[in-house]
């Protein structure tokens, strides 16, 4: 076994936590079951490790092992990474059967065409989920395999989530393999990044709870609590407009948890628009301006407004458009855009 897969693969032993060795290793499914109990998994996690890779001299691993065991740690533990969401796009909708075996050759005949220094990795998951690690060399360098850039392609959707290395150069390469492999013809960004996968395919998978306008009123989830000896008019107008406030909400947020969003930020251009008999302004510019938002978890402190008496109810559809926008991507092309970016 070469000794640049031996330390990979020790390395990647040494990120897990130790009394999760033994499930990941048994995930791997490159040992025995047999020779996994040859390991002592209450010594030191750096004496685990070389023990790892002496078993897997015994099995002669090579580079290709090594990533699929880093593929299973980074699906274990995806908050470590930052993840950007990508939609693709055809001419037409149809639909076509999804062949694996075509798009994995096609994946890598584009990549490899262009750089023959590259090791790529491929895992598939229960979920229509396929993982495709890319690690990235040069002309004239091995492949990082420290550096490499993480895929995640649900078949059938138009939906790509992509980590990747610091290496940006290498970004065009990787879409253009994308869009070759999946059939599609267009791909672009959707300026919306996260490090919880899980809320990012919440959200353009449309997983979350959703807001189904209704003019029926629904009781409130809470008894209110009114003071002794209360004007029962003002008790009934409270009540009507907590009602009134609640249902809204759900109109709005729906009635199950939101996506984690920690930060949004918007860039927005419009005219200037005033009379023209004030000749306000000399230049027929576009006013711009840049409008942050940010929270711990920002759609539930949306949504917690109104319910507290801090906002007006229904909400302004800028605070409540994040997830519909990132959906429409490809369909809303306007000079207002944003970025999002989701807590772990």
């Amino acid at each position: 076994m070469d000794e640049t897969v031996a330390e990979y693969i020790r390395r990647t032993v040494l990120k897990i936590p130790k009394d999760e060795i033994k499930m990941m290793l048994q995930k791997w499914g490159f040992l025995s079951e047999a020779q996994l109990q040859t390991l002592n998994f209450h010594q030191i996690k750096d004496n685990i490790s070389q023990e790892v890779v002496q078993l897997c001299e015994e099995n002669s691993a090579d580079i290709k092992q090594a990533a699929l065991l880093d593929i299973i740690y980074n699906h274990i533990y995806q908050d470590k990474r930052v993840w950007t969401v990508y939609q693709m796009k055809k001419s037409g909708d149809e639909l076509e059967y999804f062949d694996i075996t075509d798009f994995k050759k096609k994946f890598k005949r584009k990549i490899r065409s262009a750089l023959k220094n590259v090791t790529i990795t491929f895992k598939e998951y229960e979920d229509n989920a396929i993982w495709i690690r890319v690690a990235w060399g040069t002309p004239y360098k091995k492949p990082n395999q420290y550096k490499p850039s993480y895929v995640v392609y649900h078949s059938q959707t138009p939906y790509v989530f992509i980590a990747a290395s610091v290496i940006r150069s290498n970004m065009p390469l990787l879409c253009q393999a994308l869009i070759v492999a999946s059939n599609y013809h267009d791909i672009r960004e959707m300026e919306l990044r996260s490090h919880s996968l899980n809320s990012l395919k919440d959200i353009v998978f449309k997983r979350y709870s959703q807001n189904f306008p209704t003019n029926t009123t629904k009781p409130l989830q809470r008894e209110i609590v009114e003071p002794e000896n209360a004007d029962i008019r003002i008790v009934q107008e409270n009540r009507s407009e907590k009602e009134r406030i609640y249902r809204l909400n759900q109109e709005i947020f729906g009635s199950g948890p939101q996506p984690k969003l920690e930060f949004a930020q918007y860039r927005l251009e419009t005219m200037f628009k005033s009379d023209p008999k004030l000749d306000v302004l000399d230049k027929k510019e576009p006013f711009r301006c840049l409008v942050k938002f940010s929270s711990p978890h920002l759609l539930e402190s949306l949504k917690s407004l109104a319910p507290a008496g801090m906002a007006d109810a229904p909400l302004s559809p800028l605070l409540t458009c994040i997830p519909h926008k990132a959906r429409n991507y490809f369909k809303i092309r306007e000079k207002k855009s944003f970025e999002s970016f989701v807590s772990p």
